[in-house]
């Protein structure tokens, strides 16, 4: 049985939690996802610069009152790398043995 390629970019255990946590909600912030992750503020930004650049997510910067806001949304084209990563899985842990 040929495995399927696990998509290197989600194959991280932050940017997977990070592509999960925004499947499950219309758009989080960076101080969201920071607290739901448990990364450091320079790691989780590396990350986020990451599945921006391979389209993954979109991410916002602006302002809530006088604060700064910086706001990621999944992109369709993450939502099917997400997809295909689970379902590559799926294979993996079904292979029969």
């Amino acid at each position: 049985m040929m495995f399927p390629a696990l998509d290197p970019l989600l194959h991280s255990e932050l940017r997977l939690a990070v592509v999960s946590l925004l499947m499950s909600v219309d758009e989080a912030d960076f101080t969201y996802i920071k607290e739901q992750t448990g990364a450091t503020s320079g790691n989780l930004s590396v990350q986020l610069d990451k599945l921006t650049a391979a389209g993954y997510i979109t991410v916002e910067k602006g302002f809530k009152g006088k604060m700064p806001r910086t706001t990621c949304r999944i992109t369709p084209t993450g939502t099917e790398a997400f997809r295909d990563y689970v379902k590559a899985l799926k294979k993996y842990i079904s292979a029969k043995k």
